[in-house]
């Protein structure tokens, strides 16, 4: 069972349930629930969602739908280092602080930081962004964990982490600028309750990047591969900080193109994980 925002037959946002490929919108005018971040809230939101159901609404084909980016006010936070292969390119990027990226892989404190706030965050379809001040730039396809104000796991969807490398490899102390901007945080293309979603050992997560009609790199790993658990990256986030509507936490990348890679205006972005879906978003830049 997932939860969407999406556009109604009139182009107004809306909230819906998906079950077995079929949309169903809900009905929130005037009631205890009014938004998506009000049924994440709720103690049950896949009964609530199934109360809230609108009966005047016909069901409709998730192939027929154009979905929203799954969130309201939330912000998106994000862990980094937390598979191997994130160690080591993190490593690349930066001689002077390879030793820093090594340590946090093996230290119990992970790293954290603030990715985005909604107004920066591309749903479906919709364009994510590489710097116009930067020449080496990844999406960084991952799990997202969306908890409620109370740290609660209530659910998964896809987050693209898009990094400039050259800047954070210049020095480490420009992460903000390398991950924080504009369109710099894809997310959709819908969120899947916790009890609907595989084990961790059955999720694989494969990115796809085309340029035309060319698949430029394809890549794929599993959660299995994570060296923290979700708990782990929860609690962590959850020490003397306070999210009161809300917050979506991606749990790092386990895919990254190599040294010889980077985005191209033009290219098509390609996330899949498995028990959620697949993310797609053009790149713009500057």
């Amino acid at each position: 069972m997932q939860l969407a925002r999406i556009l109604d037959p009139q182009g107004n946002n809306a909230v819906a349930l998906i079950e077995n490929r079929t949309v169903r919108q809900l009905a929130l005018e005037g009631g205890q629930y009014r938004s998506l971040t009000d049924i994440l809230e709720s103690g049950d939101p896949a009964a609530i969602a199934q109360f809230l159901i609108d009966g005047s609404q016909r069901p409709r084909e998730v192939d027929d739908v154009t979905f929203l980016a799954p969130l309201d006010e939330q912000e998106i936070w994000a862990a980094g280092v937390t598979y191997i292969r994130s160690r080591s390119e993190r490593m690349k990027e930066s001689q002077q602080a390879a030793s820093f990226y090594a340590q946090v892989y093996e230290a119990d404190r992970p790293e954290l930081f603030f990715k985005a706030t909604p107004h920066r965050v591309a749903g479906p379809g919709q364009p994510v962004r590489i710097r116009s001040d930067a020449s080496w730039n990844v999406p960084e396809p991952e799990l997202a964990l969306v908890l409620s104000s109370r740290l609660r796991l209530v659910g998964y969807t896809i987050g693209n982490d898009m990094s400039s490398r050259d800047i954070e490899g210049a020095n480490p102390l420009y992460l903000p600028q390398a991950k924080v901007y504009d369109a710099c945080c894809g997310l959709g293309p819908a969120i899947t309750l916790r009890p609907s979603m595989p084990p961790p050992e059955e999720i694989g997560i494969r990115l796809a990047i085309r340029r035309g009609e060319r698949m430029v790199f394809h890549g794929e790993t599993q959660i299995k591969q994570m060296k923290r658990t979700y708990q782990d990256l929860i609690d962590y986030l959850g020490r003397d900080n306070s999210f009161p509507k809300g917050v979506i936490l991606l749990t790092g990348t386990g895919i990254v193109p190599g040294d010889d890679f980077t985005l191209q205006r033009g290219d098509v972005v390609e996330i899949t994980i498995d028990g959620i879906g697949t993310l797609v978003n053009p790149v713009v830049q500057g």
